[in-house]
């Protein structure tokens, strides 16, 4: 639904960067009313946050503007099992305790509670990642969805604050047109979930820099290199505490450039987790809100189709400057430091500015253990030959989602930036030990060969998925998936699950 009628984007004045893209933006105004619950450290009204500076710094009349399609059942079974499906529909806070054994399966409670509109929410950020992939192959440059990115979610079950996998289903969507896709990953916590998902297959690399040892969820070892086919194609770069923006650019920009160099993508996937800025409540890194944006600039620079998703961040006023800042680097905009008056901006005070500076943390990073980290994984990617190929017979037919209802409101109606910014949140964010305990570590699952040969799912969970949502993982087959036509989806969404009008209700976290 595309909500300006703009498509252009600005570009820088000169340099390499100097190439104007068409940048689409998706955003869903009620994404601010879902709550986690007291003392959570998630808060989806970041989001809000985010958007409200992007609409008084102007920057979304400097792009298309879309409201997400939700996600259906069957969009979401490309990846994740059909039962686990079905219980994030059907859980509501009212009958959680009725469903007990289904919880603990699940891995819904703690760190994944169960709050109003649940589903809803799942659908919505899936939505926007899946309908950012669709505009890629259909010829945008960037697409970018900062709901999404919720990259430890797994094919059975809800994991480190993420139930759906948005990232997946994005990848898999643009595998439809691109025999690549690349996915990297700059949040403080390892991208399990899209490794996992892609660790026997060549068509997608998956490059995470992360914090390791002691910290949540435990993978990300420089040694986990991928599997099978998909030997070399996980890339992990594990760091300590403190890292600086120098530092962590003398690993990203030379492992990157060889990384594009050498698999060629046809299309990115960048996560931009705010929780590895300086600042950030869970996080430890120490990287400036520049430095963080200094990578989706290197990225943007090989003028390849560019997603880019959201993630983890727990200083919510530090998350909206970041991700605000990025969608202008996304535009080829330099964004003004001094902030302009906006519903939140006592936020932002005392200096009511876009950037804050870096702490004096100590860097536990020595240049030493830099260098032998950056030569190994160099190392490894001199392994790969050349770009693996794929022969596509037929291009499968991309998602299409259901027509909006005509007796609901406009959609070609621009978002009011100011309609719906109510704040609904306290500024206090609490986080919790368990926060980055509840999660099992499934490694030893994918080091057994012979669990390979029996079956292409290394992801967890005895339930096969149905036919028309698996992905094998063979080279040849691993993005072609069918898609239902869409003729017999209902639009009206079931009322059992429909969120109020107003902010959802704050339930206490389980």
């Amino acid at each position: 639904m595309d909500l300006t009628g703009d498509g252009g984007g600005n570009s820088l004045s000169a340099g390499p960067d100097a190439t104007k893209r068409k940048v689409c933006y998706f955003y869903d105004p009620e994404v601010g009313n879902y709550y986690y619950g007291q003392g959570h450290p998630m808060k989806p009204h970041r989001i809000r946050m985010t958007h409200a500076l992007l609409a008084h710094y102007g920057l979304l009349h400097s792009m298309q503007v879309f409201k997400p399609n939700p996600a259906r059942d069957r969009d979401l079974c490309r990846f994740h099992a059909d039962d686990y499906v079905s219980f994030l529909r059907s859980i509501t806070p009212e009958t959680q305790q009725d469903q007990m054994r289904a919880l603990k399966r699940f891995n819904v409670g703690e760190d994944c509670p169960v709050f109003d509109g649940l589903y809803n929410f799942c659908q919505t950020y899936a939505g926007g990642s899946m309908g950012g992939a669709v505009k890629l192959n259909h010829g945008h440059d960037i697409a970018i969805n900062w709901a999404g990115g919720l990259h430890h979610a797994k094919k059975c079950e809800a994991s480190g604050f993420c139930y759906v996998n948005d990232i997946v289903l994005a990848i898999l969507e643009l595998l439809k047109q691109h025999e690549r896709v690349l996915y990297v990953d700059i949040d403080i916590h390892h991208g399990d979930g899209v490794e996992e998902a892609f660790y026997t297959t060549d068509r997608v690399m998956t490059v995470s820099f992360h914090k390791f040892g002691d910290y949540f969820p435990g993978t990300g070892d420089i040694r986990d290199v991928g599997h099978g086919n998909g030997k070399y194609y996980s890339l992990n770069v594990p760091l300590d505490d403190g890292i600086d923006d120098e530092s962590y650019h003398s690993l990203f920009k030379p492992i990157m450039g060889k990384v594009m160099e050498v698999f060629r993508p046809g299309a990115v996937v960048l996560q931009c987790g705010a929780d590895s800025l300086s600042g950030d409540r869970l996080g430890c890194f120490n990287l400036s809100i520049r430095g963080h944006a200094e990578c989706v600039k290197y990225m943007r620079s090989f003028n390849v189709p560019l997603l880019l998703l959201g993630g983890g961040g727990y200083t919510i006023r530090n998350v909206a400057r970041c991700w605000c800042y990025e969608t202008g680097v996304a535009l080829g905009v330099e964004v003004e430091d001094k902030m302009p008056p906006h519903e939140y901006y006592e936020y932002f005070g005392p200096d009511y500015t876009l950037h804050v500076a870096p702490s004096n943390m100590e860097n536990k990073n020595t240049r030493q253990v830099l260098e032998d980290i950056r030569a190994k994984l160099l190392d490894n990617l001199s392994q790969l030959r050349h770009a693996p190929s794929v022969q596509f017979q037929e291009r499968p037919p991309d998602t299409e989602f259901a027509e909006p209802d005509e007796d609901l409101e406009d959609p070609d109606e621009r978002h009011d930036s100011d309609s719906d910014m109510e704040e609904d949140y306290p500024k206090s964010c609490r986080p919790t030990a368990n926060s980055i305990q509840n999660v099992r570590i499934k490694r030893e699952n994918l080091e057994k060969e012979e669990i390979h040969k029996a079956t292409p799912e290394h992801v967890k969970g005895t339930e096969p998925m149905n036919e028309d949502s698996c992905f094998t993982f063979k080279p040849s087959d691993v993005g072609p998936m069918s898609v239902d036509e869409p003729s017999n989806v209902k639009v009206e969404q079931d009322s059992q699950n429909k969120l109020p009008d107003g902010p959802v209700a704050m339930h206490q976290k389980p």
